[in-house]
């Protein structure tokens, strides 16, 4: 990030804006209600600076501002409309380490003024570094329609049981997980629904019948084909709820920045030939998570239960005993299909559609070939990119002809997308060539000719896509391929 985000405190702090327009107004207006001692240094003021000024409720300095005149300001701001007076008030407090803004300048600004939603106590800054202001409004109006106003009220409310609620749980977690069933409930409902009465009793018995360690859980949830715009509002709740998080190699890095900041991050990927941890000690791991009262979250790319080991997972949870949850997800198979183009089922091209994983538990390959071959389908392979070779040779012995369309997606629906595609004879060759890495999808049926033509991604979000020709001669040697 470019700017640390961070709410200082102004009270009857003594704050420095240099410029009496329309500008400087509106930056007194934001000081003023964060409590600053104001001192406004300008020729003139505009007609609302000058009332205040009388009232008492400002310094005005008349005049031009002046290197001495920034000693002893809690911040600086400089409004003007000239760049030179800008740039000398933002070099006096920066050589006197004062934090200055300068409107509209990031380059003279150590720090910025964001977009504010004020729900006081509750206050939400929004800030795009200062590069473009107007989003940051944008946001914030958005944020304004979808946050009530009541909930300033019920801010205060916890405010006012904070102390009691740290006496009575001494783990960080207990108290987490006691707020977060308050704050989400019919008390807080009560609450910014002025009934302030009926919510204090509730919160008294709360408090009395809470235990103090609070009951772990297991969540296993399905994070989606990787865009975090395809997570569903469950998932994230749980993401932002989560104690512990147990993610693998199929999880997009942008998902992991929605996680709670302060929850722990536990890696449990597996490469191929590199089992960072077998999937035996994965389960015992989550019930012993979950048994120290931690609320885990087990997040799996696409959906837990298609083939994201969510059965052998709960299975294990329930002979221990351990409460759990399944959030289904966007199936990495429907995401990589509709991202790439390819509608898995079509009249004119496939009338049914079958999910099958490359390898089993033991490596090998053993697949319905009869039944997989058949036409008119779609056959969508999980896991099958290190043995797409055998896997492509084995459809074409077993009767499918070879020239087959066949595609391989990788990292579907992320800004890193690539689709890939060719025939059942030419797609090995080309997933070498183009260095295709996991996690990808192969796609094998008729409705892969559609590809290119119905590739909705690449015409409305203008990402790079790469559509190889079916013939591998014709492909690019190494990483040339890499977009």
């Amino acid at each position: 990030m470019d700017f640390f985000p961070i709410f200082l405190k102004l009270q009857e702090a003594p704050c420095l804006v240099v410029g009496g327009g329309e500008v400087a107004l509106r930056k007194v207006r934001l000081l003023q209600a964060a409590g600053a001692r104001l001192t406004v240094v300008a020729p003139q003021l505009a007609p609302e600076l000058a009332g205040m000024a009388d009232a008492g409720a400002l310094t005005w300095r008349e005049g031009v501002f002046e290197a001495d005149m920034a000693a002893g300001q809690r911040l600086v701001v400089a409004a003007t409309n000239q760049r030179e007076v800008n740039r000398a008030v933002s070099d006096a407090a920066q050589a006197l380490g004062i934090p200055v803004n300068v409107v509209d300048d990031p380059e003279l600004s150590t720090y910025i003024t964001p977009a504010i939603v004020d729900r006081s106590p509750l206050v939400i800054a929004v800030s795009t570094g200062g590069g473009v202001p107007v989003l940051a409004r944008l946001v914030r109006a958005r944020l304004e329609s979808l946050i009530p106003a009541g909930f300033g009220q019920l801010a205060r409310f916890a405010a006012g049981f904070r102390d009691r609620v740290k006496a009575r749980f001494g783990e960080v977690e207990a108290r987490r997980a006691f707020w977060e069933s308050v704050l989400e409930g019919p008390l807080a409902e009560a609450v910014m629904n002025g009934d302030e009465s009926m919510a204090r009793q509730d919160m008294e018995r709360r408090l009395a019948e809470a235990d103090d360690r609070p009951s772990g859980a297991v969540y296993l949830v399905g994070a989606g084909p990787g865009n975090p715009d395809l997570l569903t509002f469950r998932a994230l709740r749980l993401m932002q709820q989560a104690d512990a998080v147990l993610f693998d190699n199929l999880v997009a890095p942008e998902l992991l920045e929605l996680v709670r900041r302060d929850a722990e991050r536990i890696h449990v990927g597996k490469s191929r030939a590199n089992h960072t941890l077998p999937q035996e000690d994965i389960n015992l791991l989550m019930v012993r998570l979950a048994k120290e009262g931690r609320r885990v979250l087990r997040l799996k790319g696409g959906d837990p239960f298609t083939f994201g080991r969510g059965g052998e997972e709960i299975e294990t949870l329930a002979e221990h005993g351990v409460p759990f949850e399944v959030v289904p997800g966007i199936t990495s198979a429907n995401g990589a299909a509709s991202y790439a183009g390819i509608p898995l089922t079509h009249r004119d091209h496939a009338q049914s559609v079958t999910f099958v994983t490359g390898h089993k538990k033991d490596g090998s390959i053993s697949l319905d070939w009869p039944a997989l071959t058949r036409p008119d389908q779609t056959v969508v392979v999980y896991m099958g990119l290190t043995m797409a070779g055998e896997l492509c040779e084995a459809f074409i012995h077993n009767g499918k002809p070879a020239d087959t369309p066949a595609a391989v997606v990788e990292w579907a629906t992320t800004a890193r997308q690539r689709t890939v595609v060719g025939t059942l004879s030419t797609l090995p060759a080309l997933i070498s060539a183009y260095d295709v890495a996991s996690p990808a999808l192969i796609i094998i049926g008729s409705v892969v000719s559609l590809a290119g033509k119905l590739s909705w991604y690449r015409r409305i979000e203008n990402e790079p896509v790469t559509i190889a020709v079916p013939d591998a001669a014709s492909a690019p040697t190494g990483n040339q391929g890499r977009v």
